[in-house]
């Protein structure tokens, strides 16, 4: 399995940026998607999971209401909508796979496969 994340950037407070990472290979081993954000000597903080069976989600409580995380399965493709960007949104942004979403789902230990990241920044 393979995870390509695209779409970062750099914009304002206020804009909007829509992440995708493309899954090749996907096997029914891997059942959970998220997304993930890294600053410069911190750790990895789970931002939202979605779960391809029954497509359930999850977020962190300061990206609720302003990012949408969805997949595409014609694609093999997982969106993460971010709207409202704010500064402390910056951050290299991975995608990742784990066999199943659960209640841990925002810890980086969960997941197994990771993309390369894309940077995303808010100034």
């Amino acid at each position: 399995v393979q995870l390509v994340e695209s779409g970062g950037g750099s914009v304002q407070p206020g804009e909007t940026l829509r992440l995708s990472c493309k899954i090749s290979r996907l096997t029914f081993s891997s059942t959970c998607l998220g997304w993930f954000r890294q600053d410069p000597g911190k750790e990895r903080e789970g931002v939202a999971a979605i779960s391809s069976v029954g497509l359930v989600t999850d977020y962190v409580d300061s990206v609720k209401g302003r990012f949408t995380i969805s997949q595409d399965g014609a694609k093999n493709t997982v969106y993460l909508q971010m709207n409202s960007l704010k500064p402390e949104d910056t951050g290299m942004y991975y995608c990742a796979a784990a066999v199943r979403c659960g209640g841990n789902w925002y810890l980086a230990s969960e997941y197994n496969i990771w993309g390369q990241g894309t940077q995303v920044t808010v100034s």
